[in-house]
């Protein structure tokens, strides 16, 4: 099957699956997509389950700027393919918490360079990439991710710099994260 055979068949999944309602209450909330299905997660997650991950399918779901083309973009990347330049890109055009939960959770707490991009990205002034790090972060604790003493204070003092954001999603990630690093000691 094509590329373009497989995206017909995930538009196909798609529309079968919309839920007007589901996506009423995401636009009324302030998800700016070019379209939104209304598609739940679980649904989503048997849709990515029916194909191979692949890097060129991931990257024009991706470009759809499409809510579920992006979740389905996270699930079907393959992180081996994942270099952290096409990261940072996609970490420049995530716009929202929905979108930036997503790609943490299934994408990049896979990659071999998580907490390099973490650390980056919670040091930024910039408010979905502080909450991406401060997810990702949180994400590479509950994991297993050893950090030592010194780590794990610059990852608690960049937490509670975002104690005091405005944005209500990074303040919940600093205040997850604290809490993991936490039940870590």
């Amino acid at each position: 099957m094509t590329i373009d055979e497989t995206i017909n068949e995930i538009h196909k999944e798609l529309h079968a699956n919309m839920n007007g309602i589901a996506s009423k209450y995401l636009r009324e909330n302030g998800a700016q997509y070019r379209l939104n299905w209304g598609v739940e997660l679980p649904r989503l997650q048997q849709i990515a389950q029916e194909f191979e991950p692949n890097h060129s399918l991931a990257q024009r779901l991706w470009n759809e700027n499409v809510r579920e083309s992006r979740i389905l973009a996270t699930m079907l990347m393959p992180a081996e393919n994942f270099d952290i330049q096409l990261c940072l890109l996609w970490g420049e055009q995530v716009q929202n918490a929905e979108i930036a939960q997503m790609a943490v959770m299934h994408l990049f707490v896979r990659l071999p360079y998580a907490a390099e991009i973490a650390f980056r990205w919670m040091a930024s002034g910039e408010e979905m990439h502080q909450l991406m790090g401060l997810l990702l972060v949180t994400r590479l604790i509950m994991q297993g991710t050893q950090f030592n003493g010194r780590t794990k204070d610059e990852i608690r003092d960049q937490a509670e710099c975002a104690l005091i954001s405005p944005n209500l999603h990074v303040r919940k990630a600093a205040q997850n994260t604290i809490s993991r690093l936490e039940e870590d000691n």
